[in-house]
């Protein structure tokens, strides 16, 4: 019977209109309320890792993590499984979520039952479904063939979601990227994160990737602006075509020139041969300049006539032939002051900023944070072979107290520092190793903010006399208090007073409704 009230409820989440991950997330929140377990999860299998699509019960740090299905057998084996599979509470396979679910008493409790199911799509693998709960017993024969069920239904939501796609794809005559559930054939130099100020730039770049417009994406250092060059060759109809990279800071003066347009046999000593440069090698793809306010001034009137008929000149070559190449340049310089001061072109920059593309510095992204630190996690995590890795609740709040200067470069380069930093200090690759506040070598202001906020507040027991509340009663007046000074510290602002607390905001909503605050 209570199978026949989770399909009907499956069901009704299927029909609902919502976009297509809204409605996956719709229907692992049923299956957590129904197998009563800590997460569950629906995994997107991209080439040799699995992505997580929707989830529920997971740390936000999860969202961000690739999962190398070689470096874990727990999601291999349900990967190349049709069939339930439910590993012991005692099974010595390392769980993925080891650390990571949120309702952990201590944040450190390993996952002691788990099972999964793959999920296919017209007869091939698509991801992988995974339910996973802190107490040993949850899940048994019964449940295991009640997912068998279920995942027929998770499977067609996915369907749903796919037809959708195509039907907007056809109609907008361009790809829908957004929280696609289709492969993406890329690798781990994804751009990981769903805040606002990303997503509009995503959108943005959706757009303009069908056109042949130039595009000169603009962003501080260390904002990623290769990631999203790439992403637009990837969307562009030039995509089947190569992509080539050129550092133009890195360019000397004097061999600019031979590099980007190539040279002829003689042209200057040591030219042995003939050779084709970059923009040949990008004929009928996209070139990527970066630190285009790098090049020197003369390169760029050679640049421009590119920009203007498609003509380059070999080095040493009195002809010039023509290429089919679309232009994509970046740069973290002024480019308007440069062309005050006569370092920069006026006509190169109208030609290369036919579209302009801000990138958000990381401080704008608030929300990517945490995602982000999980994905760089991740990487550490299969780089020193560490059985799990995570952050210290102090940790992820001095993460989202810096202000990022060096954006999410610094950000990959203090997790990986923090992640040698523990295991130098005696922690074993074994074990589920934290990462505390004082291993990110964040400045001493931020970290004194988070030590002041986790100052005990003030003992509200006190106040209850001796035999006239029941323990349980107790408890609850102690939670209503405490939750009540947090909010008035915070300003009723409730994700900051969930960090007062040590408490996940999603964790502190709930509680806050059971006690009756909300």
């Amino acid at each position: 019977m209570q199978d026949v009230t989770l399909l009907e409820t499956l069901i009704a989440d299927l029909v609902t209109d919502l976009p297509a991950v809204i409605r996956l997330e719709k229907l692992v929140k049923t299956l957590r309320a129904h197998f009563n377990c800590g997460a569950v999860v629906i995994l997107k299998h991209d080439q040799d890792m699995l992505r997580p699509i929707a989830s529920i019960g997971l740390r936000r740090e999860a969202l961000g993590r690739r999962f190398l299905v070689q470096q874990h057998p727990r999601l291999a084996r349900i990967l190349n499984n049709r069939e339930t599979v439910r590993f012991e509470p005692d099974s010595a396979l390392p769980d993925p979520y080891d650390g990571l679910i949120e309702d952990s008493p201590d944040g450190h409790l390993a996952v002691h039952d788990c099972m999964g199911i793959s999920l296919h799509i017209e007869g091939k693998i698509w991801g992988v479904l995974t339910l996973d709960a802190l107490e040993p017993g949850t899940f048994d024969a019964q449940t295991m063939q009640a997912l068998q069920r279920a995942s027929l239904l998770v499977e067609a939501a996915i369907r749903m979601g796919l037809i959708e796609q195509n039907i907007r794809a056809l109609r907008n005559n361009r790809r829908d990227s957004e929280y696609s559930l289709t492969s993406n054939g890329t690798d781990s130099q994804d751009i990981i994160g769903h805040s606002a100020a990303l997503i509009a730039v995503l959108q943005e770049l959706d757009v303009v990737a069908g056109s042949d417009l130039p595009v000169l994406l603009l962003g501080e250092t260390g904002v990623g602006k290769e990631l999203f060059a790439r992403q637009l060759h990837r969307l562009s109809p030039r995509s089947n075509k190569p992509m080539v990279y050129v550092n133009c800071a890195a360019l000397p003066e004097t061999l600019a020139e031979s590099e980007l347009f190539g040279h002829t046999r003689g042209a200057y000593s040591g030219a042995t041969g003939e050779r084709a440069g970059r923009f040949d090698s990008a004929d009928g793809g996209t070139i990527f300049l970066d630190e285009v306010g790098e090049l020197p001034l003369s390169i760029q009137a050679k640049l421009l006539r590119v920009l203007q008929n498609g003509e380059i000149q070999r080095l040493g070559s009195d002809k010039s032939h023509t290429v089919n190449v679309r232009i994509v340049a970046a740069t973290n310089r002024d480019l308007k002051q440069q062309i005050k001061s006569g370092d920069f072109r006026a006509d190169l920059y109208h030609r290369l900023s036919v579209y302009p593309l801000p990138i958000p510095p990381l401080r704008d992204r608030q929300d990517d944070i945490a995602v982000l630190a999980g994905h760089f996690l991740e990487l550490n995590r299969a780089r020193l072979g560490v059985r799990a890795l995570r952050l210290s609740p102090a940790a992820e709040q001095a993460l989202h107290r810096y202000d990022w200067p060096g954006n999410v470069r610094e950000l990959e380069h203090t997790i990986s520092r923090a992640a040698i930093k523990a295991l130098s200090l005696g922690a074993r690759r074994d074990d589920i190793v934290s990462i505390d506040a004082e291993l990110l070598d964040l400045p001493s202001a931020v970290l004194q903010t988070i030590s002041a906020q986790d100052l005990p507040l003030p003992r509200v027991t006190e106040t209850l006399e001796a035999g006239s509340l029941n323990l349980k009663t107790a408890v609850q007046t102690v939670q209503r208090e405490l939750i009540q000074q947090a909010l008035e510290q915070t300003d009723y602002k409730w994700t900051q007073a969930a960090r007062i607390l040590d408490l996940d905001p999603s964790n502190l909503h709930k509680l806050a409704s059971r006690l009756g605050l909300k």
